[in-house]
């Protein structure tokens, strides 16, 4: 039996189940969940690439930020917190790069918060099922491509405000059934009215997750990175449709009835949302700005040459990695990429990260 027989069993026991429903067991389902069974997802080989897989850079220069937060906190021991790690790759460009301030470095503590616990190789490195699990304080709670895989509720504004469900007759299909009031209090709190034929997705988990790490952290920052813009841009008339994307092999598709468990499904992150009820959690919101003028504010060009120099590659070869890596990172997914910086019981302060918010 694969994923498609299970939902469609669940349809048949239950009747329709929720868009949010849907996009959960295709994710992470325990047995046929994309994100719970083995399979290259990142990379040449997987169905995407992610910032921190086309260069460590990346990760050297959010440490560039970490190390500056470090010393604003008082240069103390310090603890770090990424939510879904995956490879692990920003991890370890993290740490690599921390290495050269020895004093951060034997005063830090790396935690991981992952579905699966991974096998990191690193004395720093310790990994979680769940935040609740992590003793003592943390300093940087931090997570880069996350929430947009969050299950998100889909609705859409006709007579009244309508969420998708869905259903299987011959094949799967959707229908609507009036929104909760959770969902409709959530464009309220927001200031948000969708015309009418306007679809797009609310993101109830994002608000418990910030909600949850802002009550575990007492003093210190948190950094997300994610594919997403604010209710401003968010709620433009040219994404009338929605934006839940797949993802298989490098292809993009809106089909998510298609390769049920074996294609990711993500959405466009709202910042408002984390802003919003980050705030009503005790939350101070320091900036947002894109990725890429994040990450030229702290002088990743100069990281990423000298990483590229060290390789010592032909000139010509690396002109085109350094050029390839900088659209990528600084243009490209820089401009669809939002980074934001909250902080809680920390001295109103300027980070070198959000010069350019």
């Amino acid at each position: 039996m694969g994923l498609s027989d299970i939902i469609i069993n669940k349809i048949k026991d239950e009747g329709p189940i929720s868009f949010h429903t849907f996009m959960d067991i295709c994710l992470y389902h325990p047995a046929y969940g994309y994100y719970t069974t083995p399979g290259d997802k990142i990379g040449v080989d997987g169905d995407f690439f992610t910032s921190s897989s086309l260069t460590s850079s990346f990760g050297a220069t959010i440490a560039r930020q970490i190390e500056e937060m470090w010393n604003i906190l008082g240069k103390k021991d310090f603890t770090i917190v990424e939510y879904g790690a995956g490879q692990g790759l920003l991890c370890h460009d993290m740490l690599e790069y921390l290495k050269d301030n020895q004093q951060l470095y034997n005063q830090l503590r790396y935690c991981i918060i992952e579905k699966r616990k991974g096998n990191y190789q690193s004395e720093k490195v310790s990994s979680y099922r769940s935040i609740d699990e992590i003793p003592g304080d943390m300093d940087c709670i931090l997570s880069n491509e996350l929430i947009d895989n969050f299950p998100v509720h889909q609705v859409e504004m006709q007579n009244e405000l309508m969420e998708v469900y869905v259903d299987y007759d011959q094949q799967f299909k959707e229908l609507f059934k009036p929104a909760p009031s959770s969902i409709r209090k959530y464009f309220h709190k927001l200031d948000v009215t969708l015309p009418e034929g306007y679809r797009t997705e609310v993101n109830l988990d994002a608000i418990k997750w910030i909600k949850n790490i802002a009550s575990h952290l007492k003093r210190g920052f948190i950094i997300t990175i994610d594919y997403g813009a604010t209710s401003e841009n968010l709620y433009k008339p040219h994404r009338s449709c929605g934006t839940v994307v797949c993802y298989c092999k490098h292809r993009i598709s809106d089909d998510y009835f298609y390769n049920i468990g074996q294609q990711d499904i993500t959405a466009l992150v709202n910042f408002s949302a984390l802003d919003h009820w980050g705030q009503m959690a005790g939350l101070n919101t320091i900036g947002i700005t894109s990725q890429g003028c994040f990450l030229d504010a702290l002088g990743f060009k100069e990281l990423l040459r000298n990483a590229i120099q060290k390789q010592k590659k032909d000139i010509l070869q690396m002109v085109r990695e350094e050029s390839y890596i900088s659209y990528n990172l600084l243009f490209d997914m820089g401009a669809k990429f939002q980074v934001m910086i909250q902080s809680k019981n920390v001295e109103e302060t300027r980070l070198t990260g959000m010069t350019y918010k």
